[in-house]
């Protein structure tokens, strides 16, 4: 997932590691930390692969300072992360994967969009089932923290579960909608060309 992320934030404007690095902990958020350990084996991963390129030219250096490389995607990266954002698979429900998706869903396809959300949600409906099996069966063996502390974790799926659910009407009501201000505007627009 952190080439997406790599590849999402060049797409929308050249950067240089360090820049990078903080960027990706405000896409991944701050409960993960992103290395120089695995950004720069990544960003080489994605050089050699001809997803990106640096432009040293670009950077700042003067006497004794180091050179930045500043990266920027190529037309091929541009179009793999096209191709990732197309997915929509079960490998986009996960944990780790939905938050990395979700943070470039104003470049994803409102059905892919959809079908994520609704996956994650089947997922999380299924954890809920489980927690809440394993909260009954086990009720009677656990002390009082460890029940709360999985209460908390059902209601923190329950919550989420909510907020999909929020998503997806907005997102069915965004795609029912758009054929339909289409047709309208058409219609607008070939009722502005008739002439008397």
């Amino acid at each position: 997932m952190l080439d997406l992320a790599v590849l999402g934030l060049l797409h929308e404007s050249s950067l240089h590691g360090y820049e990078l690095s903080k960027r990706l902990k405000g896409v991944l958020g701050p409960f993960r930390a992103i290395s120089y350990g695995s950004l720069y084996p990544c960003l080489s991963e994605l050089q050699r692969a001809g997803y990106i390129t640096t432009d040293d030219s670009a950077s700042e250096s003067g006497p004794g300072r180091r050179k930045k490389h500043v990266y920027k995607l190529t037309a091929e990266g541009k179009e793999r992360l096209q191709e990732q954002l197309a997915e929509g698979g079960p490998s986009t429900w996960d944990d780790e994967a939905f938050g990395v998706r979700f943070a470039f869903f104003s470049q994803t396809d409102a059905e892919v969009r959809l079908r994520i959300l609704e996956g994650r949600r089947s997922r999380l409906e299924e954890r809920k089932a489980n927690a809440s099996t394993e909260m009954t069966s086990t009720r009677e063996k656990l002390d009082r923290y460890t029940l709360e502390l999985q209460r908390h974790g059902l209601e923190s799926v329950e919550r989420e579960v909510r907020w999909l659910n929020e998503l997806i009407a907005t997102e069915r009501d965004g795609v029912a909608a758009r054929p339909h201000r289409a047709g309208r505007a058409a219609k607008s627009s070939a009722a502005a060309t008739k002439t008397p």
